[in-house]
C-alpha cells in the first residue's frame, strides 16, 4: 500500500513536470538546449520525440497506479 502511495506520487510530478517541458506555441525544450527557429521549421526534433515517449509512458504509468490504489482503497 505505501508502495502504490509512493509510487502514485512520483509518476504525478514525473507527469507534471514532463507535461511542462513541452513546448508551447513556441520554444519548450528544443529552445532551451538552442534549437530555436531551425528546428520550429523543420518540425519535431529527436529530443521533443522522446520526450513525448517518456510522458506517454509516464501517464501510462500514473493511470495504472491509480487505478491499483483505487482497487486497493476499495477492499
Amino acid at each position: 500500500m505505501i508502495l502504490g502511495i509512493v509510487l502514485h506520487v512520483a509518476t504525478t510530478l514525473a507527469v507534471v513536470l514532463l507535461v511542462l517541458l513541452h513546448s508551447g506555441r513556441g520554444g519548450g525544450l528544443s529552445d532551451m538546449f538552442g534549437g530555436g527557429l531551425g528546428a520550429s521549421a523543420a518540425g519535431s526534433t529527436v529530443i521533443e520525440r522522446n520526450l513525448d515517449r517518456i510522458t506517454i509512458v509516464a501517464a501510462v504509468i500514473f493511470g495504472f497506479a491509480t487505478l491499483g490504489l483505487a482497487l486497493i482503497m476499495d477492499t
